[in-house]
């Protein structure tokens, strides 16, 4: 039988809450044998012009990114998979839903949290529930 999926985005934000998200993607991209690619979007300002403080905070939050992604992408490759990540600027709904287009994604795995049922709209707004209902491929929510 084939592999359902062969490339796995996982985004994340360097949160706690991003553990269990991995997790699930580890174990699915091992049974997969499937490639992974973590991804953080750093968020841009808007209506921004070239300020030079605000490219010197572009550049450390990248230098901070590709660190904390080293260290997450470790286990990744100590198992022997196929993983890279990835570091974009822009929105995060667009980068995630753009990257997962362009790049021939099968998964989107991303933290999510409870729908609030006294206050469900307030759900609406998160990232990840944009990016599942956007995304042309699976995504699965980890709660």
């Amino acid at each position: 039988m084939l592999p359902r999926f062969r490339h796995i985005l996982i985004p994340v934000d360097f949160t706690e809450k991003n553990r269990a998200a991995l997790e699930i993607a580890f174990e699915m991209a091992a049974h997969n044998r499937a490639r992974v690619t973590l991804l953080h979007v750093i968020e841009t300002l808007d209506a921004i012009g070239d300020d030079e403080d605000v490219q010197t905070l572009y550049d450390r939050l990248a230098v901070r990114a590709n660190s904390e992604l080293d260290s997450l992408i470790q286990r990744f490759s100590d198992s022997g998979q196929d993983a890279e990540y990835k570091v974009r600027y822009g929105k995060r709904v667009h980068e995630i839903v753009s990257y997962a287009a362009e790049r021939d994604v099968d998964l989107v795995v991303m933290s999510s949290h409870p729908i609030d049922r006294q206050h469900p709209v307030q759900s609406i707004a998160t990232v990840s529930y944009q990016v599942s209902l956007l995304c042309e491929c699976p995504v699965l929510l980890v709660k």
